[in-house]
């Protein structure tokens, strides 16, 4: 069983940064597809930032140009730089991994809170 370990959430003020990590343990190959979702109090789940593990790489129009995904397909893992958060950021963002035609396994999610 795939297992997802987020890390590195917490609270920053209005333009400041953060660094998300996600580490796959137990695949036994490398994942084709993983990414991240994020999840605002009564909003639904949402897309951030996707990466295949040749490079493709696939962003929400409302984190382009402030956020980075980073992959390192051999080891399963994937970073979410994310640079000049706004308010709007806040959410608990989750890592995702999609080894067939779905997104079949999810980390537990972490917090990012960004204060204006």
């Amino acid at each position: 069983q795939v297992q997802l370990v987020e890390s590195g959430g917490g609270l920053v003020h209005s333009g400041g940064s953060l660094r998300l990590s996600c580490a796959a343990a137990n695949s036994p190959f490398s994942i084709p597809l993983m990414g991240w979702y994020r999840q605002a109090p009564g909003k639904r789940r949402e897309m951030v930032a996707t990466s295949t593990s040749s490079g493709g790489i696939n962003y929400a129009d409302s984190v382009k140009g402030r956020f980075t995904i980073l992959r390192d397909g051999a080891k399963n893992t994937v970073y979410l730089q994310m640079n000049g958060l706004k308010p709007e950021d806040t959410a608990v963002y989750y890592c995702a991994a999609r080894p067939g035609l779905k997104w079949s396994y999810w980390g537990r999610g972490t917090q990012v809170t960004v204060s204006s």
